[in-house]
């Protein structure tokens, strides 16, 4: 079926006139009579309108699937670039993956999502939400990003998570070049209980540029039992490993 076949359906399955249409995608109607013609095709924008409207895949309407057997599709039009897959597979109702890149705001959801702006289970895009989310600016329990925040790890040029690396790192247990947490290592860490760097602060504070010095293993063993006694076994251990065997 050809794109302008499919549009007439579409749009009678909708119940809708030309002139209905041209409205809910800002258009006239002599646009949309042009289109069922075939003298003229719509631009990029204006397909993603028509999808978002018939409640479709920009692939279903421009008829890929039917070609392919699949949602597959790679559109350029007036050097526009765009790219759209959405898995036939769903999980209450939402597709088991979904990408959607391409110029613009390009919103993907899914299970496993990649997009400009990316929803999912698993989420990769410049802009990312996800129980595990890699992106420009990532948010999840496990986020990879420049800026990420986590509920857990965190891992980013800017990192905010329970545990965070990164160039500035904010966390309960963080390490970056600036770190501020409970427990802190990199090349200033303030902590409120532990501190490891170059500048460091905290109850146990092992300050390696003002002490001119660095710590044994002993040393730091010692400190942290005096003055963090209930610090736990696998946080002090990891200090201890830092030190001079």
């Amino acid at each position: 079926m050809k794109f302008n076949e499919r549009l007439i359906r579409l749009r009678k399955e909708k119940g809708y006139s030309q002139e209905e249409l041209g409205n809910l995608i800002n258009v006239t109607r002599q646009t949309i009579s042009n289109w069922e013609l075939g003298i003229s095709t719509p631009e990029l924008e204006k397909i993603v309108s028509l999808a978002d409207v018939f409640n479709i895949t920009t692939d279903s309407l421009l008829c890929v699937d039917d070609l392919e057997g699949n949602k597959k599709s790679i559109n350029i039009i007036h050097n526009d670039f765009h790219y759209e897959y959405k898995s036939n597979k769903s999980i209450k109702g939402i597709p088991l993956v979904h990408i959607n890149i391409g110029f613009g705001m390009k919103k993907a959801k899914g299970i496993i999502a990649i997009g400009n702006i990316a929803t999912g289970v698993v989420a990769i895009g410049g802009i990312s939400l996800g129980v595990v989310s890699l992106g420009g600016l990532a948010l999840g329990l496990l986020a990879l990003g420049g800026f990420s925040l986590a509920l857990f790890f965190a891992l980013g040029g800017f990192a905010i998570g329970t545990v965070s690396l990164g160039g500035i790192a904010l966390g309960i247990f963080a390490i970056g070049g600036i770190a501020i947490g409970v427990y802190s290592i990199g090349g200033a860490a303030i902590a409120s209980e532990i501190g490891y760097g170059g500048y460091a602060t905290g109850k146990a504070a092992f300050d390696l540029e003002n002490n001119q010095k660095t710590f044994s293993a002993n040393e730091i063993k010692s400190l942290i039992e005096s003055k963090c006694p209930y610090t736990w076994e696998f946080i002090k251990n990891i200090f201890i490993s830092l030190g001079k065997k």
